[in-house]
């Protein structure tokens, strides 16, 4: 079993508004760590109001300092909507923090830190002053791109060495396509360069687990959502997609897909490792590319979108989803092991709802996974550990507490990897029930692993 968790506070979240905005399944990095320091971002309000909702940024210095926190106040947050949380990057090349946020099909929301900020953490004052002001396009990037930037939904930073790779999606529900592009070092200053659209749906939207970066390889999976037509989806002005569980819901969730690249996004293989799209040609992984298919898992089967994803040091692809495939609706672990092979568990201790809050996967530096799971129904907090001695097929639960309105946790997955600390970004509520007319805040739980 792990040992109770050290509890810090970030803030108050806004229990007020409908939707959840701190924690939620694609916010690949709302707490990273980086060079003994850990950063983390959510929503909240000024002292003395509830309304509007302004980013928090904090910052402490690992393994136990106490977290500084700005808000930036040029920017109101003012929408009810789930999908509009914020993201967190850190770029190793130069030590730039970089924040993408409130998007639901929007043009581009954007800002990023000086230099070195991350390198030499204690020169700098923490403040708002240290990043750029509001931005529309990325840096680097000329109007010639504001179109493809003009209607994006769930932006996401991985680290490529030291590089930073960015990927959103266009389109909407069910229609909808990914791209990618890097900022990185070019003639001397770093700057944004667009590779193209990896993921390319057609009457369809691919909806990522996850992009992760592990010995020199990016690997991807996903679902498909298949596109159903309704009136006035064509309408410029159309909103319905907008709605929280609009037209093209999760019933059209589809597979589960593979591919990774070996060159930081620019090409893509199958599973086989058979080349399927060149990003450099206006190529794109598309739902008929050969060999992608990991799971085939029909519409209406309670498959999830967005769950979770983690890659092992060996290389092993783990997946956290749910199905109702064998009968029942169930939780469960799809793992693609170093060799190629497929094969799925469902996981005990805790029930796969059809439609529930999403769980997390990590691995330790010692390779073992641990998935992080919620309860849609309670406010109960389970952490499953599969070892790397059993081959992930024995699911040990090593902590189980209330006090954890429904959220969908969120895991600092670099310290995990360097020092075995799982630090847990989640809601704290002060009640055993789901009562959240009590103070709920935004909390980091360490757990010595």
């Amino acid at each position: 079993m792990l040992a109770g968790p050290l509890i810090s506070v970030l803030g108050p979240d806004p229990t007020h508004r409908n939707c959840v905005l701190n924690g939620n399944a694609f916010q690949q990095d709302a707490i990273q760590s980086f060079d003994g320091w850990q950063y983390a971002c959510f929503y909240s309000s000024l002292s003395g109001a509830s309304e509007p909702l302004y980013i928090h940024l904090s910052r402490r210095k690992l393994s136990q300092g106490s977290w500084e926190t700005f808000a930036f106040e040029d920017y109101p947050q003012t929408t009810d909507d789930g999908h509009n949380t914020v993201q967190l990057g850190i770029c190793p090349g130069d030590g730039t923090i970089h924040l993408s946020y409130d998007h639901h099909c929007d043009i581009i929301r954007y800002r990023h830190s000086q230099a070195e900020v991350t390198k030499s953490p204690e020169s700098f004052r923490w403040s708002a002053s240290l990043f750029t002001p509001h931005l529309s396009r990325l840096p680097g990037l000329g109007e010639e791109y504001d179109e493809l930037f003009s209607y994006v939904t769930y932006p996401r930073f991985v680290q490529l060495g030291s590089s930073l790779l960015f990927s959103f999606r266009t389109g909407k529900a069910g229609l909808g396509d990914d791209h990618v592009a890097v900022y990185s070092a070019q003639n001397g200053s770093y700057a944004y360069e667009v590779l193209g659209t990896n993921l390319k749906g057609v009457q369809n939207n691919p909806y990522i687990h996850g992009l992760d970066y592990r010995n020199g390889c990016l690997h991807a999976t996903w679902v498909y959502r298949g596109f159903v037509l309704y009136e006035g989806w064509d309408d410029p002005l159309d909103t319905k997609h907008k709605q929280q569980r609009g037209p093209n819901s999760a019933e059209n969730n589809h597979n589960i897909c593979y591919a990774y690249s070996d060159d930081g996004g620019r090409s893509w293989c199958n599973g086989a490792g058979e080349q399927i799209a060149s990003l450099e040609k206006g190529e794109s992984v598309r739902p008929d590319s050969k060999g992608i298919v990991a799971f085939d898992i029909p519409k209406g089967s309670g498959l999830s979108n967005q769950e979770s994803q983690a890659v092992d040091h060996e290389g092993g692809v783990h997946v956290l989803n749910r199905d109702n495939v064998d009968g029942e609706q169930a939780w469960k672990h799809y793992y693609r092991s170093p060799d190629g092979g497929w094969t799925q568990s469902a996981l005990p201790h805790v029930q796969g709802v059809k439609g529930g809050k999403r769980g997390r996967l990590a691995v330790s530096k010692k390779d073992d996974l641990y998935l992080i799971l919620p309860d849609s129904t309670a406010p109960t907090l389970t952490i499953l550990k599969a070892s790397k001695a059993s081959k992930y097929s024995e699911y040990e639960l090593v902590w189980q507490q209330d006090g954890f309105p429904p959220t969908e946790p969120l895991v600092d997955t670099t310290r995990l990897d360097y020092d075995d600390v799982l630090s847990v970004f989640t809601r704290s509520g002060h009640a055993a029930d789901l009562d959240l007319s009590t103070r709920v805040d935004v909390v980091v739980l360490d757990f010595k692993v």
